[in-house]
């Protein structure tokens, strides 16, 4: 059974949803030309890749973040997508088995410094499978996508950790055509998650209110609330004034060749 929060607790699991003051980062290697994709839109420019990636640390400093950037590793191509070797949260924090096997490595590589910088860290073991893309943090919940990247293995190791911090724990589907839950979807509020049509019709924001993204925008679902501001992909113009008339304060970055590689804003980032 489920431990349900107190009302103190929701209140202040719903701030840290979104209230950071800390963010890693890594700029990308020169090898991530070679890094993973679902499908091939070209090869990435390292040039623009690293004049979005310094935009993007900006755009979080913007934010309120004091940014640790970690070096680059030639040897794990997709390693500048930090989000997805941990999870942490106020009281927690979990390094993940990510689903993919070339990415594997990644988890030892931050591994010392998740560590020094956490006291209570927590590992998913095999044979559990797990990144956290799949995972978001509502603040009234944490929403966790099956996916090919996260098994039922993974999910039943995270909702035993987090049920023991005191949180609440939602398996969803994610539907084959997504490759990450959060690929199509972002918190913007205690309340409210920006999401792709197809993702809504599964059902699983039914008890939120949904800001869908423009149809042919899809890629914009995958944003950031850092704070007061959402920090989101650039080139999606109706999504982005759905978001503004909302009443949100909105940050754009360039994300076309991190795009090439399946990565959205919440892949370059660990916050806390």
């Amino acid at each position: 059974m489920l431990i349900n929060v107190s009302a103190k607790d929701r209140v202040t699991k719903m701030e840290h949803a979104y209230k950071f003051t800390n963010a890693i980062t890594r700029f990308p290697s020169k090898s991530v030309i070679n890094g993973l994709r679902v499908y091939d839109t070209g090869v990435p420019d390292l040039n623009q890749m690293g004049l979005d990636h310094q935009d993007y640390t900006s755009a979080l400093y913007e934010a309120g973040a004091k940014i640790i950037e970690l070096p680059p590793l030639e040897k794990y191509p997709d390693s500048l997508f930090v989000e997805d070797t941990s999870l942490c949260l106020p009281n927690v924090t979990i390094l993940m088995r990510p689903g993919a096997p070339s990415r594997m490595g990644e988890v030892l590589e931050i591994e010392p410094i998740i560590y020094k910088m956490f006291d209570n860290v927590v590992k998913i073991l095999k044979p559990g499978l797990i990144e956290a893309g799949d995972i978001l943090n509502t603040g009234k919940e944490i929403l966790v996508g099956s996916s090919a990247r996260t098994n039922s293995e993974g999910i039943r190791q995270l909702r035993e950790i987090l049920n023991k911090c005191n949180y609440t724990v939602r398996e969803v589907m994610t539907p084959k055509e997504i490759l990450h839950f959060k690929t199509d979807c972002s918190i913007l509020g205690p309340e409210t998650v920006l999401c792709t049509k197809r993702l809504e019709k599964t059902g699983c924001f039914s008890n939120y209110q949904v800001i869908n993204t423009h149809d042919g925008e899809e890629a914009a679902a995958n944003a950031i609330r850092y704070n007061d501001t959402v920090i989101m992909p650039s080139g999606f113009p109706v999504t982005s004034s759905r978001i503004r008339d909302a009443g949100y304060n909105v940050r754009e970055v360039n994300n076309s060749e991190c795009a090439k590689l399946d990565g959205g804003m919440s892949c370059l980032s660990l916050r806390f």
